[in-house]
C-alpha cells in the first residue's frame, strides 16, 4: 500500500512540476509577445475557466490525496508507539 502511495505521490509531483513549466513558458510567451497586455490579461475564455477549474480540482485531489497518506501514515506509526509504551 505504501508504495502505491508514494507512486501517487510522484505522479502529483510531477504534475505539480509540469503546471508550474506550464506557467513559467505562459508568462514569458504573453511578456514577449504581447508586451503591451501583459498586465492588462483580458477576461478568461471559456477554454481558461474550464482550465482554472480543473487546475482548482486537480490541486483539491492533491491536497485530498496528501492528507490521506498522513493517516496513512499516523495509523501505521501508532502500533510503534504502544510497544514503545510496553517495553
Amino acid at each position: 500500500m505504501e508504495a502505491e502511495v508514494d507512486k501517487l505521490e510522484l505522479m502529483f509531483q510531477k504534475a505539480d512540476s509540469d503546471l508550474d513549466y506550464i506557467q513559467y513558458r505562459l508568462e514569458y510567451e504573453i511578456k514577449t509577445n504581447h508586451p503591451d497586455t501583459a498586465g492588462k490579461l483580458s477576461p478568461l475564455t471559456k477554454e481558461e475557466k474550464t482550465a482554472a477549474e480543473q487546475l482548482k480540482s486537480f490541486v483539491q485531489t492533491y491536497e485530498e490525496v496528501d492528507l490521506q497518506k498522513e493517516i496513512l501514515m499516523e495509523r501505521r506509526s501508532i502500533p510503534e508507539r504502544f510497544k514503545k509504551m510496553s517495553c
